[in-house]
């Protein structure tokens, strides 16, 4: 095996403030990336699509995803899939403020910058 094996906590990673109530860092291998995003109750909800399909699953809180037409309610220990092209949008549910790891495949160019504390992770 060639490269380094390091090992990282998520409380102790560059955290990109998103906008008011929405925060996130990131976590990527070669053809995967998890995002762990913080969703405060009354952040701004802002419905978007993109080409990337999204797994999202729920560590702490309630989320409600609108994926398309359908509306769910995930919590803690949930899962949810959001298909590629898909107008989607997550909200807290609550007083509490929700953390959910987001998984896509492949990596999104668009959030490798929250990755860039790993060069050195990639470098044979």
């Amino acid at each position: 095996m060639s490269g380094n094996v390091n090992v990282y906590r998520w409380e102790s990673l560059p955290r990109e403030n998103v906008r008011s109530g929405v925060s996130r860092t990131a976590f990527r291998g070669d053809n995967a990336l998890m995002v762990m995003n913080w969703l405060e109750p009354g952040m701004d909800v802002r419905p978007h699509s993109h080409p990337f399909e999204q797994l999202a699953y729920i560590l702490a809180g309630r989320v409600r995803f609108t994926v398309g037409d359908e509306v769910v309610e995930v919590g803690a220990g949930e899962v949810v899939r959001i298909p590629p092209d898909v107008v989607h949008c997550g909200e807290p549910i609550g007083d509490e403020v929700a953390v959910n790891l987001d998984v896509f495949a492949p990596v999104r160019d668009d959030y490798r910058h929250l990755t860039a504390y790993q060069e050195e992770d990639f470098t044979h």
